[in-house]
Order: structure tokens, then sequence, then C-alpha cells
């Protein structure tokens, strides 16, 4: 990170005008500072960012072990020494003029719930409304300036005499409600309506339920401020001083006044190095956020651990990958209550298991080629293909993006068009269109067997049915027919009959690239297909015959049976949220971590993405031959 923000980093002794880097006001800094006085060379100091990990560094897990995603590397002082100047301090008279573009940040930063460390359960609430919060800190903490038991007892004594009668909450640090380090307060400071809080509750829950704050330095009390409170502040962190917060304890020199947006600007935006993993490059807050969330969803959703049932043998390495950020992924081949991810189709047997199922950016290969894939959707509601049942990328769908989602989404769209992404990213070749007059129709075929079929279908519930329908309300019209990748593979069940074919289709596009015929058509006409979404995606007007995920929304035009329940009215860009952001997670093959749908596009944009190994492949093929025993391989 010190390299890509332009450092020279090498060992030896330092030059006049060379810098020494020191770890804030670690143990050790000491040598560093002695050395450049010695050597007339100048001081950088290296701290976390406030956006850092899911774990603090010194947690035993292998999560912990991934390093800061943002570092502040200051050339001038140290954030929280208040006797001179610091990068964030000189920052803030500039960044007044990013306050919007803050603003909108600070809002994803809160609707993602993330802080420092991200490691807290949204399942936990914090105590109801109407308390004094009161944080505590580490011992050693080094913003904290000598401050001891002492000083922290009279804070909460403090925080006693000007909320009589109020509940008291005491937050503890997540370093010392890990055992890694020893706090300030403890239950023997507390009286008997008292709460001393050590689960991973989220930060800005607790400080939004909270009526008064008190701290001396703490990061929270920082976001207590970017909620809107006007934190009571003990110590002299580098956000007192401003007219933000009613300082305690006077600071050696006046800072002037700011925003709580600019000095967000200032110590988010500006002062931090931002570090892309699975990229390895430099980003910006907003990809810091992305890749942050990504890594705390995973973690919040699998530090248990999980127990997977119905889950074929080659899969397993990619779900064990997937899911196994926590206590890993173990695999059964039966129905237990303690089951707790399923694959779909074998689910019914184990109600409580969110249902497991392929994303919609996928890989470069097909799913029945056995190339392993970058999405999958783990869905405790139901499942999107199965309309007969509410799912959880409904309600998301329903509920609507966070602030700032459908601008996300809609940059997501471009980029997916820019670099000409679909479901499998298969390198087919141009088709060619029909000529004549009349609307260009495509119809893109599916899998028979399909479970979006059999649960998701109407009256035409097979490619032939589809294809009879299209010509039967369209007979004017030029129609082209993709088989599906898996049915011309051989894999799977759909082929329509040459003599049907050349009756009801002005053309069978066979092996052929999708977006050029995208390209090329005025709709698409589809039962239940994920090609419909692609479609939509694109401009490309939709009618469907059965109710897949993406119908329903007023979207497209339905003639299948669409669930009554479907009455929200999203953008495009807002279900597009919910499909490709929301709904599914995504894990880099190449850093071998959870990642957001961005970094999983630039993955499938690679041609040299790897796809499924000569063992999977010989596999794959050992299954196509032997198709009509689907029950066998399958299982």
């Amino acid at each position: 990170m010190l390299s890509l923000a332009g450092w020279r980093v090498t060992t030896g002794l330092p030059g006049p005008g060379d810098h020494v880097g020191i770890w804030g006001a670690s143990p050790t800094a000491w040598r560093g500072r002695a050395i450049a006085r010695q050597r007339g060379a100048s001081i950088v100091t290296v701290e976390d960012a406030f956006l850092r990990s899911v774990l603090p560094g010194r947690a035993r897990h292998p999560v912990a072990r991934r390093g800061p995603i943002g570092l502040l590397i200051d050339p001038i002082g140290l954030h929280f020494d208040p006797a001179t100047p610091s990068l964030i301090e000189k920052l803030v008279p500039q960044a007044e003029v990013l306050s919007t573009q803050a603003a909108a940040l600070l809002t994803r930063l809160r609707a993602a719930d993330l802080s420092k460390y991200n490691a807290h359960d949204p399942a936990l609430e914090p105590p109801r409304p109407g308390y004094a919060l009161v944080i505590d800190q580490t011992r050693g903490d080094a913003s904290l300036r000598g401050a001891g038991v002492s000083e922290f007892r009279a804070m909460l004594a403090i925080a006693r005499d000007e909320n009589p009668g109020a509940r008291i909450v005491v937050r503890s640090h997540p370093e010392t409600a890990q055992n890694l380090r020893a706090g300030h307060l403890s239950e023997t400071d507390l009286r008997t309506d008292d709460v001393l809080l050590t689960g991973p509750v989220s930060p800005w829950r607790m400080v939004e339920n909270a009526d008064a704050v008190y701290t001396f330095s703490s990061q929270l009390g920082y976001e207590a401020l970017l909620a809107g409170h006007r934190p009571r502040v003990f110590g002299q962190p580098f956000y007192a001083g401003w007219g933000l917060t009613d300082d305690r304890s006077p600071l050696p020199r006046l800072r002037g006044q700011a925003s709580a947006t600019s000095l967000f600007a200032a110590s988010h935006m500006l002062a931090p190095v931002w570090y892309d993993p699975c990229a390895d490059r430099l980003t910006d807050l907003s990809g810091a956020i992305d890749q942050i969330e990504a890594e705390a969803r995973a973690w919040r959703d699998d530090h248990r651990g999980h127990l997977a049932y119905g889950v074929r043998l080659w899969k397993r390495s990619s779900i064990a990958r997937f899911f196994g950020d926590g206590s890993g992924v173990r695999f059964t081949d039966r129905a237990t209550p303690g089951v707790t991810l399923a694959w779909a189709n074998r689910a019914e047997q184990t109600p409580q298991a969110r249902r497991l199922e392929d994303g919609f950016l996928r890989s470069r290969g097909l799913g029945a080629e056995l190339t392993p894939p970058l999405s999958l959707v783990a869905d405790e509601l139901g499942i999107y293909y199965d309309p007969t049942r509410e799912s959880r990328l409904e309600r998301l769908i329903a509920d609507g993006p966070p602030d700032g989602g459908e601008a996300r989404a809609e940059a997501l769209i471009d980029t997916i068009r820019a670099s000409r992404l679909t479901k499998y990213n298969l390198i087919r070749r141009a088709a060619a269109v029909p000529t004549g007059r009349g609307p260009l129709i495509l119809v893109p075929g599916q899998v028979e067997d399909d479970a979006s079929i059999r649960l998701g279908a109407g009256a035409e519930r097979t490619n032939l049915a589809l294809l009879e329908r299209v010509r039967q309300d369209n007979p004017g019209a030029r129609i082209i027919y993709k088989p599906h990748p898996d049915v011309e593979a051989g894999l799977r069940p759909g082929t329509v009959a040459h003599s049907d074919l050349a009756t009801l289709a002005d053309a069978v596009a066979r092996e052929a690239d999708p977006l050029a015929l995208l390209d090329a058509v005025d709709e698409v006409w589809t039962i239940t297909s994920t090609f419909g979404f692609e479609a939509l995606i694109r401009g490309v007007p939709v009618t469907t015959l059965g109710a897949p995920f993406y119908a329903g929304w007023g979207l497209t035009r339905d003639l299948g049976p669409v669930p009554d329940r479907r009455k929200a009215r999203p953008s495009l860009a807002a279900l597009t949220h919910a499909v490709l952001i929301a709904y599914p997670r995504y894990h880099d093959p190449v850093a071998g971590l959870p990642c957001p749908p961005e970094a999983a596009i630039r993955r499938l944009a690679d041609p040299a993405m790897t796809r499924a190994g000569p063992g999977l492949k010989i596999l794959a093929k050992a299954q196509g031959l032997m198709a009509g025993q689907a029950w066998l391989w399958r299982r």
C-alpha cells in the first residue's frame, strides 16, 4: 500500500531528506524518531484508516490476517496527537468543496452498517432508545494521552449527573469484548439499571438510539458526531475543536469551524490511502466500501460455520470457498435439523436452511460443464426461480435499494454492457439475421426439466410450445430461435425437432453470440429464462409467458401467471441493484476473497479467466453421454 501510494520502501540508515516510517505511537515508534533526529531525516506516521477490516488485527482468526483496507500515511503529524497539526487537520478547510459527495458516501457507509471493525451482528438489537452512551476504550490507547481508569470513572459519573434518572449504557471496545485487550470500565463500575454492552451490536444503531454520548477519543464518538450528536469529549481527538463537540479538555490551539461533512471528507476521502485487494491497486472510499461490505456480509453470514446438504461433489470446493469465511463448511448427505445451507432443488427436506443457487453473473463457461461459479445466492425465504413463494430477491425488489443504490446499479449496467458480459460468457460466433420485413423476435430456449419451468411456467412448458405461441401471436414477425447452451451441448433436455423449427422459426441461432442477437432484435419472448433479464438491462422489450423473477414489476409485458404480491414498480436500476448487488454473493478466485460485483465483472471480462480444469471437463463430457440417466449424475 505504501508503494502504491508513491513511497519507496527500503531498509537501512536514512539520510537527510529521507523519511523514517513509524507505526503511529506504537511502543517502538521512539526508535524511528530517534534515528530520524540523528540522521536529519523526517518522520512519516502510518496508522489504520477509519474503515479498516472485519476483525481487529489482533483477533485470532484467519480473517484478521488480511490486514487493513486503508491507511493514514501522514508526513505532517499524527491525527490523535493534538500537540501538532496532522494531515487530516490540514485537509479540513479544502474538504468543504466535497461536502455533497461526502454526505452521499456517509449515507452509504451508514446504510451498509460499516465502521472501523465490522464483525457486528445485524440481528442483535441495541438497548431500547433513551439512554446515555458512555464509550470505553482499551488501556494504553495512545490517543488517551495517559488517561486511565480514574478518568473513565469520572466521565461515567458526569454522565450520570447530567442525565438524572436515565439509563447508562457503557460500550466496551471490540478488542476488550474479544478478550484481546483490557478496558477501563467493568461490571463493578455499574449500578443496577446500567448496561455493559459487549456484544457485536452495530455502532451506528447504538449511537442512533442514544440521547447523549460521552467519549474520550473513540472513533465511536466520531461516528456519533456524524450521526447528528454533539458528543461530550473528554480527550483531544482530531474531531474535537471544530465547533461540533462539547469539549471538556481545552485543546492546545484553535482549529476553527468545520461542518460534519467537511470533517468526514478530510478523514475518509482525502487523507486515507484506500486499497483494493482484489485488483491489487489503490481505490477510493467508494471502492473500499464495496470491498468491506462484501467481506462483512460474508462474515456475518458465515462466522458460525455451515453444514451443507444436497451439494454435488464437484461443487463442494466452490461452496467451501464462498461460505468458509467463518468456521468453515461441512457437508452431509443427510437432511438433519443442523443443516444451514442446501442446494435449492434439495431444500424441501431442510426448510430451516438457506437455499443455494447460481447467481446471474456466473462464470466463463457453463455450469453443466462443471465450471466453478463466481456468484451464488443463499436465500432464507425461498429461491428466485420459484414464484409460488416469496423469495429474498422479491423482498429486496419490493423494499428498494439504499441511498445511492440506483446510481451504483446504473454504473454496473454500463460496465456490463461495455464489457459485453452475460451469465456464462461463452465465446460464440455471429448469427445470421433473417432478412425481410416485420419485427425481429428472439426466442431463447430453455432446459425443459429446469426448476424455473416446473415452478414458474404458464400454459407453455416446452420450447416447442413457446415457439408455437410466439408464432401464433406474431404471424408477421421474423423469429430467431436460440437453443439453450446446455441443450446444445447435449447435457440437458429441450431439443426441438428440425421439422418443427422449419415451420416455426425463420432462423436458428446455434452457438450464437447472444449479445449480437440482442443488438439486432426488436424484442425477446421467453417463458422464464434469465436471458430476459439480460435483454432488459440492454433496453430490449421483453414478453414473458411464465413468472421469472424480473416479471410482474412493470418492466416487462407479462402474459403468464405473475404473483399478485409483486406490486412494487421499481426502476430498471432498482431492479438491477436487487438482482446483481444485494441478492448474490461474489467470490474472487484470484484473490481468494469475498468481493463486490464490480470485482467479479473485472474477472469475467478477462478472457484468461480460469475455467474448469481438465478433470472436470472429462466429468462433464461423461455426464453428457449419460444425459438420459441424469438421475445418476445429478445426485
